[in-house]
C-alpha cells in the first residue's frame, strides 16, 4: 500500500531539512491525541540511526522501533520500521528546492498491515485516516516552525 503527503512550505529546503535535523524535531513531531514514549530519540538522521517508541493502538501498547535506511543530507532520509503494527513500513521523508524560500515537503510512505488481504479488508481504510490525520499535523508543525523562523 502507498500513502503520500506533499505540502509547500514557504522557507527554504536546507531550513526545512534542518529543522528535521533538530534534536527535538521527533518530539515535536508527535500529535497531542497520541499516547506516545519516546524510548530512543533519534541521535541524527544518518544511515544506522535508530529510533525506538511505545505508542497506544487502540488498547494495546505496541513498540515500534525503526532505522534510518536512507541519507542524503539537505534532500531526504528514510526509515524503515523493524518492529510495530505494520508488516512492512518504508517512510521517505524528501525536501525538494522550489526556489530560494520555498520547497516541497513529501512524505512517502510503503507500508503492508499485518494479517495479508484481511488486514487489508479490515484495516485499511482506518490506516489511511490515522496517516493522513498524522501527516496533515506534522506537515502543520514543519510549516509554523520553518515559516516563522522559530525552531
Amino acid at each position: 500500500m502507498k500513502f503520500l503527503k506533499e505540502s509547500v512550505i514557504a522557507a527554504s529546503a536546507a531550513r526545512v531539512f534542518e529543522f528535521h535535523e533538530a534534536p527535538d524535531a521527533f518530539a515535536r513531531l508527535q500529535p497531542p491525541w497520541q499516547t506516545t514514549e519516546i524510548i530512543m530519540p533519534p541521535s541524527s538522521l544518518a544511515v544506522g540511526t535508530k529510533v525506538v517508541l511505545r505508542t497506544k493502538v487502540g488498547p494495546i501498547w505496541q513498540t515500534i522501533e525503526v532505522e534510518h535506511v536512507e541519507y542524503e543530507p539537505g534532500r531526504m532520509f528514510a526509515d524503515q520500521m523493524l518492529r510495530g503494527p505494520f508488516a512492512s513500513w518504508l517512510h521517505r521523508h524528501v525536501v525538494t528546492p522550489l526556489g530560494p524560500e520555498s520547497c516541497a515537503l513529501t512524505d512517502d510512505i510503503t507500508y503492508e498491515l499485518p494479517f495479508g488481504a484481511i488486514g487489508r479488508l479490515f484495516g485499511g481504510r482506518f490506516a489511511r485516516h490515522q496517516l493522513a490525520r498524522l501527516f496533515a499535523f506534522r506537515h502543520e508543525v514543519t510549516r509554523a516552525a520553518c515559516e516563522t523562523g522559530h525552531r
